[in-house]
């Protein structure tokens, strides 16, 4: 089962910027190749962006441990929770064109949405799904959700959840309520969830190896199939589990590296024909505050605060933000990240349940500000002489 197919790509960095920023590049390309290597991952697949191009991009390993089957640029994962980030970009854009208000309340296209607490319901917001910032316990419902009940089970429920702040006053990550604006946008369109993230965002992106659903994952020829770590097995395929795609806003996209380096390349400003710089500052404000991310093992060390946008995370890393989202399902992992200072975005994917992704995440960054901090430095002491 080891590397049955490994491409890179290193176009680096344009004319005119320096060596520091091909070392982050390397450096991150050997530590990935070693971390895929030491934990035997099966397959797995980065895109590094700077100012609009991608710059190095990556794949390795296999679909599936049991065939030869070599992840390429346009092999189909599962995005699991980065699925958000295209949820919350669709409402924000649907929302600039009027078709609903981010302040709207839910309750007026969900009205069987109910809670413990009598008028809690009437005051959660459009914007407070979104930033899981609706005031109810993390994850709520999310274990009904893996042993297959429908939503149409699942929100009724919702009655028996007390509130734990006011809509707006704290964060609660969601899978279930978030994927509540989808009836929002098909109430207020009248066309299907997956159809506007084809139409509005995925065409025009040329995005063309990506789509929302089981159904078109599994009628993908090349998609990476999922695998999970046993002691007495080690890596081992699994069936795709469909749980997670009946809440497609919170985790039903699947994509390419290849499409993924597009999508990074638009959130950085480069496609703002179809992403518009004010839908961009929208979902990257901040929302509610996340404290319990400043404790996250790989990254406590290195972040001073956290916070929630609209779809993304936003980290204060170093003396500058990173904005990114992660995602989990069982047998996906994925990552995408970027810095506005400095220009510079990486997407991870990976057909396994495995921590390197997180670890290669901090190191990236980490690598990415320490030589930002030395050419800084270098050039300082350069107009001092």
């Amino acid at each position: 089962m080891r590397i049955l197919f490994s491409v890179l790509i290193f176009s680096l960095f344009s004319a005119g910027s320096t060596g520091a920023n091909d070392a982050v590049v390397q450096a991150f390309d050997k530590e990935f190749t070693e971390e895929f290597s030491k934990n035997k991952v099966p397959g797995a697949a980065y895109a590094i962006v700077k100012d609009g191009r991608v710059v190095a991009l990556k794949t390795m390993g296999t679909r599936a441990v049991d065939a030869d089957l070599p992840v390429n640029s346009a092999t189909v994962f599962r995005l699991a929770s980065v699925s958000k980030t295209f949820a919350a970009e669709l409402a924000a854009m649907l929302a600039l064109e009027g078709k609903f208000s981010l302040d709207a309340r839910i309750v007026g296209y969900v009205p069987n949405l109910k809670f413990k607490d009598a008028g809690h319901a009437s005051g959660i917001k459009i914007r407070h799904l979104l930033s899981h910032s609706a005031g109810v316990t993390p994850n709520a419902y999310d274990n009904m959700l893996e042993d297959d009940w429908g939503l149409e089970k699942i929100i009724p429920r919702f009655d028996q959840i007390a509130a734990m702040c006011k809509p707006g006053d704290c964060y609660g990550y969601q899978n279930i309520l978030f994927s509540l604006v989808q009836p929002v946008m098909e109430q207020t369109t009248g066309e299907t969830y997956r159809g506007l993230v084809s139409k509005r965002l995925l065409e025009p992106l040329d995005m063309d190896h990506s789509s929302v659903g089981l159904e078109s994952f599994l009628s993908t020829a090349n998609r990476a199939e999922p695998h999970v770590f046993t002691r007495r097995n080690g890596w081992t395929r699994v069936l795709v589990e469909p749980n997670y795609y009946r809440v497609s806003p919170a985790a039903g996209v699947n994509a390419s590296i290849e499409d993924m380096a597009k999508w990074l390349i638009a959130q950085m400003g480069y496609r703002s024909s179809v992403i518009s710089p004010e839908l961009l500052e929208t979902v990257t404000s901040k929302e509610v505050r996340t404290t319990r991310e400043l404790n996250r093992r790989a990254w406590r060390r290195h972040i001073s605060d956290a916070h929630y946008g609209l779809g993304w995370r936003i980290y204060s890393f170093s003396e500058d933000e990173v904005i990114l989202h992660s995602g989990a399902v069982r047998g996906y992992r994925a990552f995408i990240s970027y810095s506005k200072k400095l220009g510079l975005g990486l997407v991870m994917l990976m057909n396994a349940q495995t921590r390197s992704i997180d670890r290669l995440s901090v190191s990236f960054w980490d690598e990415a500000f320490d030589a930002r901090d030395a050419m800084k430095e270098a050039e300082e002491n350069k107009q001092a002489r």
